[in-house]
C-alpha cells in the first residue's frame, strides 16, 4: 500500500487555472473518491497523480517520495479509464495476461493470476472469446481486471462506470470495493455520481471549479456540509435551502423565513454559533429526510405541488417560487397535489449558512 500527499498542488493551462492550491492526504489503503461536477478539476488531479500531467506548482508525494518528474510507468499505478481501452484483437485471457507478460512474470504464475482474477470478476466462461465481441459491460469489467491483475500499490479509476447500465453499475460498486479490500490497494476514484462516492469511498473529496470544498467520510459530508455547494450537491434530493434572517424573540434566536410566513427556532448550540458569527442574512437548511408531517398550525404550512411515489420512498414537493422544499418519507403518505401540508423539521438536523459567503455556521 502507498499513501499519497498532494501538497499545494496547482495546475494551469495557459491563462486557465484547472486546479487551485489543492492539499490532500490519501492514506495507505484508503478508498478516496474525488467527487464533483464536470470541469471541477477531478480528472486533472488524477492525471497528475498518474504522471500523465505535470503540476504547475506543488508536489505529489508517494509515501513521502517526490513524484514530480517520475514517468507514469515507474509510479506503480494502475489506471482504468471511462472508455475501457482494451485490445479488441486479443482474447479475454490475453488481455488479462498482457501486463504480466511485458513485466516478465513466469507463465505458470500468469496462468494462476489470470484464472484467479477471471473467477473474481466472473469472466471465466469468456477467457477464450475475442474481446471485440463482448458487451460494453463486460469490456469495462475486463479493463478493471487487466489493471488489477498486476496488483499496483495505487489504483486510479476515472469514471469507469459512467458508460455502463444501471444494473451493472450496482454490481460493480460492490465488486470494486471487494477488489480493493482483497488487494489492500490505495484507490482513488473519480466520479460525478454521488451515489458511487457515498457507497464505496472511505472518504470523499468534494471539488468545484478547481477548489477542494470539503474532505470527510460520506456521512460527515452528508450531515455537516462545509458550504452551500456541498449541501446542495450531496444528497438526492439535495438539502433544502431557504433564505431567512436571524431575529430575537421570546423563544430566543430564531430564523425568520420571510416568504414562508413562518419562523423557525434554533437549538442552543446553533444559536450561539450564529450570534458569534455576527450575521443576519442566512440560509436555513435541512435534509428532506429530516422533515415530518405535523398537525395543522405547527411547522411550515406549504402547498403540495407534486408527489413522487418511488417504491419504498415518497418525495413530496412543496412551496413555490424561491421557497421550494422537498420532504422524503420512507413509506407512502396521505398528501395530494393542491393540498396544504404542515412540515416540521427535527431541530438538531437544522444547518445554517452565511447567505453572503455560503460558509456553514456550525454549533459546538
Amino acid at each position: 500500500m502507498t499513501s499519497i500527499h498532494l501538497n499545494n498542488l496547482v495546475k494551469t493551462f495557459g491563462a486557465f487555472t484547472a486546479l487551485k492550491t489543492m492539499d490532500l492526504e490519501i492514506r495507505d489503503g484508503e478508498f478516496m473518491a474525488l467527487l464533483g461536477p464536470s470541469g471541477c478539476g477531478k480528472s486533472t488531479t488524477m492525471n497528475m497523480i498518474a504522471g500523465m500531467e505535470e503540476p504547475s506548482e506543488g508536489k505529489i508525494l508517494f509515501d513521502g517520495r517526490d513524484m514530480n518528474g517520475v514517468p507514469m510507468g515507474r509510479r506503480g499505478v494502475g489506471f482504468v479509464f471511462q472508455n475501457y481501452a482494451i485490445f479488441t484483437h486479443m482474447s479475454v485471457y490475453d488481455n488479462l495476461a498482457y501486463g504480466l507478460k511485458v513485466t516478465g512474470v513466469a507463465s505458470s504464475e500468469i496462468d494462476r493470476r489470470v484464472k484467479a482474477i477471471a473467477d473474481f470478476l466472473q469472466l471465466t466462461p469468456m477467457l477464450k472469446q475475442p474481446s471485440a465481441k463482448l458487451s460494453v459491460n463486460i469490456l469495462q469489467r475486463l479493463a478493471i481486471g487487466r489493471s488489477a491483475i498486476v496488483e499496483p500499490a495505487i489504483f486510479l479509476l476515472d469514471e469507469p462506470l459512467s458508460n455502463v447500465d444501471a444494473a451493472f453499475r450496482a454490481v460493480m460498486r460492490t465488486e470494486l470495493k471487494h477488489l480493493q479490500r482483497q488487494f489492500r490497494q490505495t484507490m482513488v476514484y473519480v466520479t460525478h455520481d454521488q451515489l458511487e462516492a457515498m457507497t464505496m469511498a472511505d472518504r470523499i473529496a468534494v471539488m468545484d471549479h478547481g477548489v477542494l470544498q470539503q474532505v470527510g467520510t460520506p456521512l460527515d459530508v452528508y450531515n455537516n456540509p462545509n458550504n452551500l455547494f456541498v449541501a446542495s450537491f450531496i444528497g438526492s434530493p439535495g438539502m433544502n435551502l431557504i433564505k431567512g434572517k436571524l431575529a430575537d424573540s421570546d423563544r430566543g434566536l430564531i430564523v425568520d423565513l420571510g416568504g414562508l410566513g413562518r419562523s423557525a427556532p434554533l437549538d442552543a448550540a446553533l444559536a450561539a454559533a450564529a450570534r458569534k458569527a455576527g450575521v443576519q442574512d442566512v440560509i436555513y437548511g435541512f435534509r428532506p429526510e429530516r422533515a415530518t408531517l405535523s398537525a395543522a398550525g405547527e411547522g411550515l404550512a406549504l402547498p403540495v405541488t407534486f408527489v413522487e411515489r418511488i417504491g419504498a420512498r415518497t418525495v413530496v414537493h412543496l412551496g413555490d417560487g424561491e421557497q421550494r422544499v422537498k420532504a422524503v418519507f420512507d413509506n407512502d403518505v396521505s398528501v395530494e397535489n393542491g393540498t396544504t401540508a404542515h412540515i416540521a423539521v427535527e431541530p438538531g438536523s437544522v444547518r445554517l449558512f452565511d447567505a453572503r459567503s455560503g460558509a456553514s455556521i456550525k454549533g459546538a
